[in-house]
């Protein structure tokens, strides 16, 4: 230790004799540069001293301390915040995927709280809470000129009880109140569905469990269709997922690439900057992959669905993506709190960075919006009313299929009537499955 701190002195003395031979001007413009913060720092004492002991009401010295931090760090963008000591504890119990709370991701845009997404199968998402909604006042209060951490502090609350939130979203022309229970949120990472001979893995989150869980789900897939050969391709969904950790983003596009960087970090000291490469190893084996995004998918989404589409592994499919394109350090502080703060921008393998720009799928798919005063239709109306050749009496049999075969046929046709009915489900993953399907058509065939 002492070697080191020797090695360091004798550096900065160094560079003072040098300074002093050939940086006069540089040495006076540091100094005034110096004073200049010392001068605002006695003015930040002197503020924080006459609201002490002349403001109206008493206030709390500490309150008033964590106060002036939000402000600094709100100022600079809206990722950047102080965490006091039980936000910093829920914090590190999110990343494990159980909290209590909504179930939503919200950030700040022009002083209200804006939803980024709602989380699957949570009191929010119940509540049908939609990613670009404007949340505006909590319980009749407004959120107008709070902080952000102020706004989420707002909607905070005992498990069971209610909370009522006045909602702005576009293409409705009048805010409307939504009544949500607060409940346990418990995030599934990702859950795997088989359409037909697609395997679908919906990635809610990026916490610890991701990247486990996204491997998990793809094998119980593969095996459920009797191995990766009988497998038409894979789809990624990632919408409404609003982010989370950088290296599950990062294992799981590895999960999916040969090789190849999977994204690149740059702050403001050059120094500073990271790049991921891609080592050896495709879960999928080379099988076609589309990746689902829409507008809620942000973050640690967005560098999955950037590397996939650069190394023109996957076809992005959707709306574009949120453009969160930031890094954020969670630093510990003295006291147990946190700060986190924007350190880096993040860039796609060909150099893009999506901050405020976002993710541009491939193709764009948009997803129609149900009318919940439409009435259902029937399974009469449903059905094709039309006769084949099969249904006429004394029709000729086919002769060209075995029995084997035959069934085979049938159970195709059956699968395809599924997707086709998922359409009315799922518009965007119907989509993605029908490319897939068309993929796997025109695939040489081993």
């Amino acid at each position: 230790m002492r070697k080191f701190v020797m090695a360091a002195l004798g550096g900065t003395l160094a560079g003072a004799v040098l300074t002093t031979q050939v940086a006069g001007p540089l040495v006076a413009q540091e100094a005034a540069s110096s004073s200049s913060v010392y001068e605002q720092l006695d003015l930040f004492g002197d503020i924080f001293e006459r609201i002490r002991g002349q403001y109206v009401e008493e206030v709390e010295t500490d309150k008033l301390i964590e106060a002036a931090i939000n402000g600094m760090l709100s100022s600079l963008d809206p990722h950047s915040s102080y965490v006091p000591p039980d936000d910093f504890e829920d914090m590190q119990v999110q990343t494990r995927g159980e909290f209590g709370g909504l179930g939503i991701e919200v950030t700040q845009e022009q002083g209200f709280v804006k939803v980024v997404a709602p989380m699957d199968d949570t009191p929010a998402d119940a509540a049908g809470i939609e990613a670009g909604d404007f949340i505006t006042h909590v319980d009749g209060e407004s959120v107008l000129g709070l902080t952000l951490d102020q706004a989420v502090d707002m909607m905070r609350g005992p498990v069971g009880s209610e909370i009522i939130i006045t909602v702005v979203r576009e293409g409705i022309e009048e805010p409307f109140d939504v009544s949500i229970i607060r409940d346990t949120i418990k995030l599934t990472a990702v859950r795997e569905r088989v359409v037909g001979k697609t395997i679908v893995l919906r990635l809610t989150t990026f916490n610890d469990q991701t990247f486990s869980g996204l491997k998990e789900g793809l094998d119980k897939s593969v095996a459920e269709l009797g191995g990766m050969e009988n497998v038409e391709g894979v789809v990624i969904d990632l919408r409404n997922n609003p982010g989370g950790l950088l290296n599950q983003a990062i294992l799981v596009s590895d999960a999916f690439l040969e090789q190849g960087e999977i994204v690149s970090t740059r702050g403001r000291d050059p120094s500073d900057g990271e790049r991921f490469n891609a080592t050896p190893g495709d879960l999928a084996q080379g099988k076609p992959i589309v990746v689902l995004i829409n507008g809620g998918s942000a973050s640690a989404s967005e560098i999955v669905a950037g590397a996939l589409q650069d190394h023109r592994r996957a076809i992005v499919v959707g709306t574009k993506s949120f453009g969160k394109g930031s890094v954020q350090t969670v630093i510990p502080l003295r006291g147990e709190g946190a700060m986190r703060l924007t350190t880096a921008r993040y860039y796609t393998p060909s150099g893009r960075s999506i901050q405020a720009l976002g993710v541009a799928p491939d193709i764009i798919v948009n997803q129609p919006r149900r009318d919940p005063n439409a009435e259902a239709e029937t399974e009469t109306e449903a059905e094709d009313n039309g006769r084949f050749e099969a249904d006429l009496r004394g029709n000729l049999s086919n002769d060209s299929m075995t029995e084997d075969e035959r069934k085979q046929l049938e159970d195709e046709l059956a699968r395809a009537e599924e997707a086709a009915k998922l359409r009315d489900e799922d518009y965007q993953l119907a989509y993605a499955v029908d490319i897939l399907k068309g993929l796997s058509a025109i695939a040489p065939k081993p």
